[in-house]
């Protein structure tokens, strides 16, 4: 017997992707008709590199939540008590912290930086650039592997939709999702689904500790962990209990995390495109707060579901905890058929979101990568946009397949979890030192990645026949054999390319990468060039050095060894004060989420405010023009010249009954359609002078109906466009413009071939 119906459980499946999908298509018409974005393929894949640190913060957030972050949370603290949410969070939030640091670094050294395979390709050359690809892509492929895993065993937990119909199912929302995206709508999305992440955890933590009668509050919650150890006890947790740090199980997890997420992290396409898009000095806070908010998600889900599991002595099969079932059994049991429902949107907002990361990263890689590095070099952005949204759609449903391959094969998530480190570990410090260290030698680079796999995957096996005395997928899932292979993968690699570099060190040049790596659009390149100022980022590095160093001794070191090393066992004083700064946390992460984007954007969404304002007073005004019986209706351009200003004068000289004409006083900012996008202040402050420009134009008195219109794009295309819905009888402007052509400028040149109202030019 299932908690929810088939039906709830398509309509779960099918009505994320399609809600988001519908999120993203609003936010794209909005940037693109009231915001002059420009929705071209640098727009699609660096969001213009215009992002501030608030919609930093929760990309970053949302993109590191994954189906694992909702699921194994929970289980490790099923499994070793107060412990694991802690180590859980410690041991996934720090790369993201320190990833700061190789993010100010690009911003320095090779800010025109697509991907970072382009980077590799740019310092190494093409063997290596091959190389450290095939990690990226092998990267996502593991990571939307677990993303899927972990949604269809939650759907198939609550609902007994088939697994493999799942798994088909969840890609396909995803892919619906990122098709019409592109980066910049996918933040304002991504935010969406932080933010409602961020609510349900406080509902659920609020629930649980102040207003269960089944848990009692966290006195009650106390007492039944305690009565749980003693009926009960966890091998390896001092006295066995649930209530203490001092666990060796945990403990041996959390070196595991740490070690396995770096390469989540570091040799993730999505986390280089997040400080890629990012204005530079928003990279360093948005990604040490993101880290710090994001450690909020597994600490306080994990230790209100995780542990009421405990405290509720619920029956938990071992396949149920292997699949990561713990958090949404016990959501159900404390809250019902809507505690079900709701983990399962909870869980498919971040599959949603965080696969789409993953494809867009993707995309990326093949079109950057792939095809513009090694097919055709001078392929166009229309090219480009065609190659990534095939990309998306042929790796979005391969996934689909993956994904039931590995159900059939027995792999669950937690597995796959905790082995992925196992695999991409290698490329950790070749790819950093490549940004980080001059004198990194490529081949020492390539040989370490290449060669740290294979001892990964060599300790990883050997242990496993050691401790299991064969190989299977019980022998490779122990605790030894998966910390020998994580900890053989990245230390090794990080010894062969320290040890190749020092005997054979380069001299590389880091100036070289902003001459190598090139962004087409003049107007981007110049922003980036103007931005990527040294000092100021030499000071940003310093901030990042400074906080990820000392943030992640706090929270591995600090905290953690005391409690560990002393075997302390939680007070009900202390277990109370604990789940109060668990609660502090998750309030003051969720408050960032929610306000600072809010605030970074006010303006843009003013502006939006006001054009959409703007915009349906315009087209009641247009419509009313066109149906007034004015005699006469003429459009007037104004680009700022003594010309055009003239232009008026003839028009009130010219007519002698004014009282029924309506004359349109229309001012033209060039925006070429294939400019890229800017921000939106930018937008805003040209939109603010064009403004000033055309109110300061003196409006002669008999002129008694005018009206003043303000757009964006090519001149002569919106005059065209305005002069036809707007039924115009006459276009009057100036002959020559601002730039004093000869015989005539080229914008009443280029009208006269789009529209076949009459244009009258004053010389």
């Amino acid at each position: 017997m299932y908690i929810l119906s088939e039906p709830a459980g398509y309509a779960i499946l099918l009505g994320v992707g399609l809600f988001l999908a519908l999120v993203v298509l609003i936010v794209v018409r909005i940037e693109t008709k009231w915001l002059g974005t420009k929705k071209t393929f640098e727009w699609f894949s660096t969001a213009g590199r215009t992002i501030k640190t608030g919609l930093l913060i929760t990309s970053v957030v949302s993109a590191w939540t994954w189906a694992a972050t909702l699921l194994q949370s929970s289980t490790v603290a099923y499994q070793y008590g107060i412990s694991g949410p802690f180590w859980y969070a410690a041991g996934a939030s720090i790369q993201v912290i320190l990833f700061g640091i190789l993010a100010i670094e690009l911003k320095r050294k090779a800010p025109m930086t697509h991907t970072f395979p382009e980077l590799v390709n740019a310092r190494f050359g093409k063997t290596p650039h091959k190389v450290f690809l095939g990690f990226a892509f092998l990267t996502n492929t593991i990571v939307t592997s677990m993303l899927i895993l972990g949604g269809a065993a939650v759907i198939q937990a609550l609902t007994g939709i088939d697994v493999f119909v799942a798994s088909f199912l969840i890609p396909i929302g995803i892919v619906i999702y990122t098709l019409f995206g592109g980066l910049k709508a996918t933040f304002y999305a991504e935010y969406l689904n932080t933010a409602f992440i961020f609510g349900i955890i406080l509902v659920f933590t609020g629930i649980v500790y102040f207003g269960s009668s089944e848990i009692g509050g966290i006195g009650g919650m106390y007492e039944k962990l305690a009565s749980a150890s003693a009926l009960q006890p966890i091998p390896g947790n001092s006295m066995g209990t649930y209530l203490t740090m001092a666990s060796l199980g945990a403990l041996a997890f959390g070196i595991i995390n740490i070690i396995g997420n770096f390469g989540t992290v570091f040799v993730d396409q999505s986390y280089w495109q997040r400080a890629i898009a990012s204005k530079p000095k928003s990279v360093v806070p948005g990604f040490v707060i993101g880290g710090l908010a994001w450690f909020a998600i597994p600490f306080a889900l994990a230790t209100t579901l995780g542990l009421s599991a405990v405290a509720l002595n619920m029956d938990i099969s071992a396949q149920q905890v292997e699949s990561g079932l713990v958090a949404p059994l016990t959501a159900s049991r404390l809250f019902g058929d809507i505690g079900a429902i709701v983990m399962a949107s909870v869980l498919f907002t971040a599959v949603t979101a965080a696969g789409a990361a993953q494809l867009t990263s993707v995309s990326s890689l093949v079109t950057y990568d792939v095809y513009r590095t090694y097919i055709k070099p001078s392929s166009s952005g229309r090219e480009l946009m065609r190659i990534s949204r095939m990309a998306i759609l042929g790796f979005g449903l391969g996934m689909g397949v993956l994904s039931s391959v590995l159900f059939v094969s027995g792999i669950s998530l937690q597995y796959l979890y905790l082995a992925m480190g196992i695999f991409i570990g290698s490329a950790v410090a070749p790819i950093s030192l490549a940004i980080l260290w001059k004198k990194t030698n490529r081949h020492a680079a390539t040989t370490g990645a290449i060669l740290g796999l294979a001892i990964g995957i060599i300790s990883w096996l050997g242990t496993s026949i050691l401790v299991g005395g064969t190989l299977s997928i019980s022998s490779t899932s122990s605790t030894a054999s998966l910390l020998a292979g994580n900890a053989a993968s990245i230390l090794s690699s990080l010894v062969i390319v320290l040890l190749g570099s020092i005997a054979r060190p380069e001299k590389f040049n880091f100036e070289q990468l902003r001459h190598k790596i090139i962004v087409y659009d003049e107007k981007i390149r110049a922003k980036i060039e103007q931005e990527t100022n040294d000092a100021a980022l030499k000071k940003s590095l310093h901030s990042a050095i400074l906080c990820g160093i000392v943030i992640s001794l706090v929270i591995i070191i600090v905290i953690p060894v005391p409690l560990f090393l002393s075997g302390y066992v939680f007070s009900r004083e202390f277990f109370s004060a604990w789940i109060f700064s668990v609660i502090g946390w998750v309030v003051a992460a969720a408050s960032v989420v929610w306000l600072v984007p809010i605030i970074q954007s006010r303006h843009s969404v003013e502006e939006v405010i006001r054009r959409s304002v703007g915009a349906q007073k315009y087209e009641i005004e247009s419509d009313l023009a066109a149906n007034e019986e004015f005699a006469q209706k003429i459009l007037v351009a104004i680009d700022g010249s003594a010309t055009s200003v003239r232009c008026l004068n003839y028009v009130n000289y010219t007519l002698r009954d004014m009282s029924n004409v309506k004359v349109f006083i229309a001012h033209i900012i060039e925006w070429g359609d294939d400019s890229e996008s800017v921000d939106e202040e930018t937008v805003s402050k040209i939109q603010e002078q064009g403004k000033i420009m055309i109110s300061s134009v003196v409006v002669p008195a008999r002129i008694r109906h005018h009206e003043r219109i303000i757009r964006l794009g090519d001149p002569a295309k919106k005059i065209a466009e305005l002069a036809k819905s707007l039924h115009i009888d006459t276009i009057v402007m100036g002959k020559r413009g601002l730039g004093n052509a000869e015989f005539m400028g080229h914008v009443p040149y280029a009208l006269l071939g789009l529209t076949s109202k009459p244009v009258v030019l004053l010389d």
